[in-house]
């Protein structure tokens, strides 16, 4: 399967690059005529669903699902995602469905937890796509609650740190149009701690990438917070994209061209991460 995946990144990554400099040189353009706008947000999610793919080692235990909303790359040995990506809109971060705290386990997913495993286990049901982001729908609020989507996280990380980075994406997805979000659990090579009946498995610590296509110029960022509480800056657990692929062994975005690729997995900056301003420049993709 990897060897499949990453032929199709090769076939796709010429077409990719034309989508996505199609997508940002459209984005700066007002349409004024409907099917113009129609066609625009056609192309632009063609270009950002290509920007989800992610490529992961050959061996990984991995069963891939397309939920409402986002897709899963779940581990059925660890009985959690090896990851969670979704594209984050702007206007969806707020919307009319209301949080439904009703978990459920998907029973096509082979080794999906049960809620029961959590019970009394010290850990909270932590979301790695999280349910504040799917508001604009029903079906995605519903989905958002599978456990497939769900990690053991300390409670302490889950209200605290984790909930401020949700808080903090939805702004600037709301800033940069749109964000290319992935998520998921870190295990130490001698973590076997486990909870549950299902014996689940107990992540070490949390990464997440960012992804802002469409700011100008396009930049990325990533985190990692530990399994436990983690107090003071969110700048404290940035980290460069090229990090976060170390210590995962993932490969995020692979559709884009090399030279851009290398650029914002490289380096980061959470100043202009956190700025109120909308990034301007000359650094598109061409």
């Amino acid at each position: 399967m990897a060897k499949e995946k990453t032929d199709m990144i090769k076939l796709l990554k010429p077409i990719a690059f034309c989508l996505i400099t199609a997508t940002i040189i459209a984005a700066g353009c007002r349409r004024a005529k409907a099917d113009e706008t129609m066609a625009t947000q056609a192309l632009q999610e063609v270009s950002l669903k290509g920007l989800e793919i992610v490529s992961y080692p050959i061996g990984m235990p991995a069963v891939e699902k397309e939920y409402h909303g986002f897709n899963v790359n779940f581990n059925p040995k660890n009985r959690t995602p090896n990851y969670v990506v979704w594209t984050l809109h702007g206007d969806e971060t707020e919307g009319a469905s209301s949080r439904s705290n009703k978990f459920w386990t998907d029973n096509e997913v082979k080794g999906c937890a049960s809620t029961r495993d959590y019970s009394r286990s010290g850990y909270d049901r932590g979301h790695m796509c999280p349910a504040g982001e799917q508001k604009w729908s029903d079906e995605a609020m519903h989905d958002s609650f599978v456990m497939t989507n769900i990690c053991p996280q300390k409670h302490e990380l889950n209200s605290g740190a984790w909930k401020t980075l949700e808080e903090k994406e939805r702004v600037w997805a709301r800033r940069d149009k749109s964000l290319v979000i992935v998520a998921g659990p870190i295990y130490d090579a001698d973590s076997d701690e486990t909870i549950g009946t299902g014996k689940v498995r107990v992540p070490s610590a949390f990464f997440k990438v960012i992804l802002a296509p469409m700011a100008e110029p396009m930049k990325a960022i990533g985190f990692v917070y530990p399994n436990m509480k983690c107090p003071g800056n969110m700048s404290n657990y940035a980290a460069t994209v090229d990090e976060v692929e170390r210590i995962t062994g993932l490969d995020f975005f692979p559709i884009l061209p090399d030279d851009i690729e290398n650029r914002i997995e490289s380096s980061m900056s959470y100043k202009e991460w956190n700025s109120n301003k909308k990034a301007h420049g000359n650094d598109r993709v061409k």
